[in-house]
């Protein structure tokens, strides 16, 4: 984190005041500047610091109160200061999905990694073998879900002479059509009898993604999460999994995190801990699409609700029409992979003063345009900057690689780093 306050603010980073060329980030962000008058340039994304904290709060009480542990998957932001924000709050580690993103963990030395993947490409497997020899307090945990894949993470370990067994949990895959992992429970046991027979690797627990259920309802969910669970016990039983070891259940997207807890409520007692392993990852920005319709919250509204935390603000650069009017950030600046930016705010730039967005709507994007289509209520003029809420974390966090952290009344106070 030291190094990143070191970083050099220059060219590489968009949006940020072209007067601060040189000085270092920390000592940009000990100047708490203010995102509208501090000398942003737009298009500027800008992350509510008080809506992160909220959501690293609520999400640390959730798992508490239902007895989970919490592994967030760390694609959804990449920045090493959310992960450190998140562990604080209680984290068992952080997710990844790829190679690349456990060596951005490493790097920044983090301790636990659940990669839900099969990892069997040759160089990371070496470059895992020699992370585990290195470090005897990191652990690692990643999916299996073909005897071929055991077999190359094997053969692929056994080449790099690894010294420690590489811990993996058997995948369930969510149903026919779904994405990854084995389809019955039957090639699950094929799966692991594998693993047995590999000298490079200890089978842990069961894991699965019930985001990718067909046509998901809370019932079909909650079924296959039963399978999830009677897997882990039917392993147990059998004593398949490595003697001594926590077994890991793990699953728990962003979308059905409350059926994860409830049934998961209902495991029975194996012959070791239950590591209940949630590994919801885009509750810490939330969103203002994709996510604010299908968190769990808005079934559990006693448990609380999570915050959208981007504002994307936008500067009109024409007005050709009494119906139309244009911002300077596209698709380079936000995401549209599932739904379009919302206009909510007009920030005037006669006077600074903010209004609602009322009467305008994004109706599309260009590479660096936003096309609005205004109503007659509608009050924007050339020089007027828009605030808008985005939808899906994940392919907004990517596209800005240093992203001020700001107070409600303005004040940036940090920035947020990404590795993506």
């Amino acid at each position: 984190m030291t190094a990143l306050d070191g970083e050099v603010v220059d060219h590489r980073f968009k949006a940020l005041p072209p007067d601060a060329a040189g000085l270092t980030v920390g000592a940009l962000a000990a100047q708490r500047r203010n995102l509208h008058t501090g000398g942003f340039t737009t298009p500027v994304l800008a992350l509510s610091a008080e809506s992160v904290e909220h959501n690293l709060a609520l999400l640390r009480t959730y798992a508490e109160h239902h007895g989970l542990a919490f592994a967030p998957h760390g694609k959804t932001s990449m920045s090493p200061q959310l992960f450190a924000r998140q562990l604080e709050h209680g984290a068992w580690g952080i997710t990844a999905a790829v190679p690349h993103q456990a060596r951005v963990y490493r790097a920044f030395g983090i301790r636990r990694i659940f990669l839900a993947n099969e990892l069997v490409d040759a160089a990371a497997l070496r470059w895992l073998a020699g992370e585990l020899d290195a470090d005897p307090e990191f652990r690692f945990v990643c999916y299996v879900d073909s005897v071929r894949g055991v077999e190359l993470m094997d053969t692929a370990l056994r080449a790099a002479g690894a010294s420690r067994p590489v811990d993996v949990v058997v995948e369930l895959g969510a149903g026919e059509g779904a994405r990854t992992g084995a389809r019955t429970e039957a090639e699950c046991a094929e799966v692991a009898d594998a693993v047995a027979a590999a000298g490079t690797l200890r089978l842990v627990g069961v894991a699965g993604y019930e985001g990718e259920v067909p046509d998901a309802t809370a019932e079909r969910v909650r079924d296959w999460l039963r399978r999830l669970v009677a897997l882990a016990a039917a392993f147990d039983r059998a004593g398949r999994f490595t003697p001594g070891e926590p077994i890991v259940v793990s699953a728990g997207g962003s979308a059905w995190f409350d059926a994860v807890a409830e049934v998961f409520a209902g495991i029975p007692e194996l012959s070791a801990p239950v590591l209940k392993l949630l590994r919801s990852g885009a509750y810490v920005s939330h969103d203002d699409g994709h996510y604010r319709h299908l968190t769990p919250f808005n079934r559990v509204p006693e448990e609380g609700s999570l915050r959208p935390a981007f504002r994307l603000w936008a500067q009109v650069v024409s007005r050709p029409t009494a119906d139309q009017a244009f911002l300077n950030a596209g698709k380079r600046d936000a995401a549209y992979d599932l739904d379009l930016p919302e206009a909510q705010l007009v920030r005037s730039g006669r006077d600074g003063s903010v209004r609602p967005a009322t009467g305008i709507t994004v109706s599309g994007l260009s590479d660096q345009h936003a096309w609005l289509r205004t109503g007659p209520d509608a009050e924007l003029e050339v020089g007027d900057w828009v605030g808008l809420g985005l939808s899906h974390p994940c392919t907004v966090f990517d596209k800005w690689q240093l992203i001020p952290l700001v107070t409600e009344d303005g004040t940036v106070t940090d920035y947020v780093r990404t590795f993506f």
